[in-house]
């Protein structure tokens, strides 16, 4: 697959669990291994949403052609453009491991960030991953467009939630 491109599909749920983790679900782990070339899962705050991006390290060789597009469109359309202010927004990421089941440490101002407290839903969505606390996800039910990802989310973490009450 080297050379191929990366793309995230797929969504899962997570609670908060033993020592601080959550847990990236095994729809997206693999792809997200594929891309780092080992258990590293990139992460950083979705610059218009109150939810977090991840992806693989693969990504980060994609920044400086984007960061190009970008300033060949500004420079089009005769509007500014500060590359240093995107680029420090793309670069401004945190690489955190996770172990062979998943399991990670979201970083605390990360999740402040997000607003992010005991419960993750994830939506591939191409080139990243959207990683939200699924209220924040609630609060856009007016967009049709989310509509299946907010059903999608309320389902996983119902499931989710009573399997936790059982144990």
């Amino acid at each position: 697959m080297a050379g191929q491109p990366i793309f995230y599909s797929g969504q899962g749920f997570s609670l908060l669990r033993d020592k601080n983790r959550f847990v990236l679900p095994s729809a997206l782990r693999g792809t997200v291994r594929e891309s780092s070339g080992k258990d590293v899962l990139c992460l950083a705050k979705f610059p218009e949403w109150k939810c977090l991006v991840g992806f693989g390290l693969s990504r980060v060789a994609e920044f400086e052609d984007e960061l190009d597009r970008e300033q060949a469109r500004a420079d089009a359309a005769g509007r500014p453009f500060n590359r240093v202010k995107k680029a420090m927004a793309l670069y401004t990421f945190q690489q955190v491991p996770f172990d062979g089941s998943g399991r990670f440490v979201l970083p605390e101002g990360l999740a402040r960030l997000a607003n992010i407290q005991d419960q993750l839903y994830f939506q591939g969505v191409g080139q990243f991953i959207t990683i939200w606390n699924p209220d924040e996800l609630y609060k856009m039910g007016d967009d049709a467009e989310l509509e299946g990802a907010i059903e999608i989310c309320r389902s996983a973490a119902e499931a989710e939630l009573a399997k936790a009450k059982k144990k």
